[in-house]
């Protein structure tokens, strides 16, 4: 990857992570198999659209499973990560 296209998935990984913690990851989205599903479709969807040509369909069908595991593992809570501190 050169140095544009590191800029493209970085940009899109911004634009998706905003988009699933305002729209897609609510309370007890973990619970919920059509939550799950449209976090999911969120992810294929977006990552389709806007990931450079040169991720080719076994690149990107990995990546879409390790975004997904890492949203659902990360985000257990309605749209707050493990990553956030406690107060």
């Amino acid at each position: 990857m050169n140095e544009k296209e590191r800029r493209q998935v970085k940009k899109v990984a911004k634009e998706l992570l905003s988009t699933l913690k305002t729209e897609k990851l609510v309370l007890d989205w973990r619970k919920k198999q059509q939550a799950v599903a449209a976090v999911k479709k969120e992810i294929e969807d977006k990552l389709d659209q806007e990931l450079p040509d040169s991720y080719i369909p076994e690149i990107y069908n990995e990546k879409c499973n390790l975004v997904f595991q890492h949203i659902y593992d990360s985000y257990a809570e309605d749209n707050h990560s493990i990553f956030e501190a406690t107060a």
